[in-house]
């Protein structure tokens, strides 16, 4: 699959809002898509569309069967996007909540034993396993992460996971470095010792990326924050297996025992949901002659992911006439600059310069990037390496080379 062509990429950016200004700020370039996508104006018009009902599900009323057939439709949508095989979907108040929540189920729901993760996960997951395993008297295991390469392997974990593992988490992209992880094979290194594990994902980085295979992933769990991935911010969804839907969990007394969604949810939130996976399916068939709806949500993962990679190789390696990162002879890129699992992101420093001033000297030329530090949320990744601090450049699908080129233009003053 080639990169996005031009004619194209415009009409993907014209079906998103702020695509190239800040309603603050005014003109920029948004390469701060790790922090938060760009949002689909569907989602707005789902949003505003769905804020004005004053129904409630569950009533027998035309507007109440309306919302109703909203989310059901939603939650099909959703197993289809991720290839889900039986289970559920419900949404919750965000994407850290969730893996909260499905964490300290499955861990006081096990019985002693091991709650495995690694160096590489964000907090939402490590502080859960650390608490729920504390309070469940389990044992949480953390693999080390591959500093150099700024991921985790299946080989690790296998080296780690012993017959009394009870849950275990993955990481399927990493939010400061960039780089994703093999889930299928993690799953299976885990099952071939502990089959009856509990596995627990955490998806909130990568999902804007599509290629989502819960089918062949065989995990219990997998959770994504929508604000990342093209809808808005206020919730999370998650998926949980059968077998992990049928453990006690928080509910209401007599009422359904497989609902795990506490309160009457938001059924924009759905909404928005269906807004997200048609933008999939509307892009699979834009570059491929796929029929199937899986075939187009496949086609797209493989479109998009084909456009991140032409434009993180041409900040990296350069295009046209402006050098790449790797030429920068003051740059250095966490990860390295020719990772094979790198997921549209490149973070870096610039010897003799601040990354908190390279963020803001950025900003002045209208490129939004963010900094990361090595407190609570990437120290994990930036302490083991001696930063205190780097600079995260997120780019999506939607972005260009065009836009590449102006930051290249910009960091070769910085970094002069």
């Amino acid at each position: 699959m080639s990169q996005i062509s031009e004619s194209l990429l415009n009409q993907i950016r014209s079906r998103f809002a702020q695509i190239d200004h800040c309603p603050e700020q005014g003109e920029r370039i948004f390469f701060e898509n790790a922090g938060g996508a760009l949002t689909l104006n569907s989602v707005l018009e789902s949003s505003v569309r769905y804020a004005a009902i004053p129904d409630n599900q569950g009533r027998d009323n035309p507007g109440s069967h309306a919302l109703v057939a909203t989310i059901n439709a939603a939650k099909a949508d959703m197993r289809d996007f991720m290839n889900a095989p039986g289970g559920q979907f419900f949404v919750g108040e965000s994407g850290t909540e969730l893996l909260f929540r499905l964490i300290m189920n499955a861990c006081l729901e096990t019985g002693p034993g091991v709650v495995l993760g690694s160096t590489l996960e964000h907090p939402a997951t490590r502080s859960a396993c650390d608490r729920w395993a504390r309070i469940s008297g389990q044992t949480h295991v953390l693999v080390p992460h591959d500093d150099a390469t700024g991921t985790v392997s299946a080989e690790a974990y296998a080296v780690a996971v012993t017959p009394d593992t009870k849950v275990a988490t993955i990481l399927h992209t990493s939010p400061v470095t960039g780089m994703g992880v093999d889930v299928a094979a993690v799953s299976q290194a885990i099952r071939a010792v502990a089959p009856d594990c509990f596995i627990i994902v955490d998806g909130i980085q990568h999902a804007a990326h599509g290629r989502i295979d819960l089918t062949a992933y065989d995990v219990d769990g997998y959770v994504i924050s929508p604000y990342k991935v093209f809808s808005r911010h206020g919730y999370g969804v998650a998926w949980i297996s059968d077998r992990l839907t049928a453990l006690e969990h928080n509910a209401l007394l007599d009422g359904p025992a497989d609902n795990w969604e506490m309160g009457t949810r938001d059924t924009g939130a759905y909404a928005t949901m269906s807004d997200v996976v048609s933008y999939f399916e509307w892009l699979g068939s834009q570059v491929s002659d796929a029929e199937d709806r899986r075939g187009k949500f496949l086609a797209a993962g493989d479109a998009i992911h084909a456009q991140e990679k032409a434009l993180t190789d041409a900040m990296i390696h350069g295009t046209g006439n402006l050098s790449g990162l790797a030429e920068m002879e003051k740059v250095t890129i966490l990860g390295g600059a020719d990772n094979p699992v790198r997921e549209g992101l490149v973070s870096l420093r610039v010897e003799g310069v601040a990354s908190s001033e390279v963020v803001k000297r950025l900003n002045e030329h209208g490129i939004r990037t963010h900094l990361r530090k090595a407190d609570h949320y990437s120290g994990n990744i930036l302490t083991p390496l001696g930063y205190d601090a780097c600079v995260r450049v997120s780019m999506c699908h939607y972005n260009s080379i065009g836009e590449v080129a102006k930051f290249l233009a910009v960091m070769k003053e910085i970094a002069a």
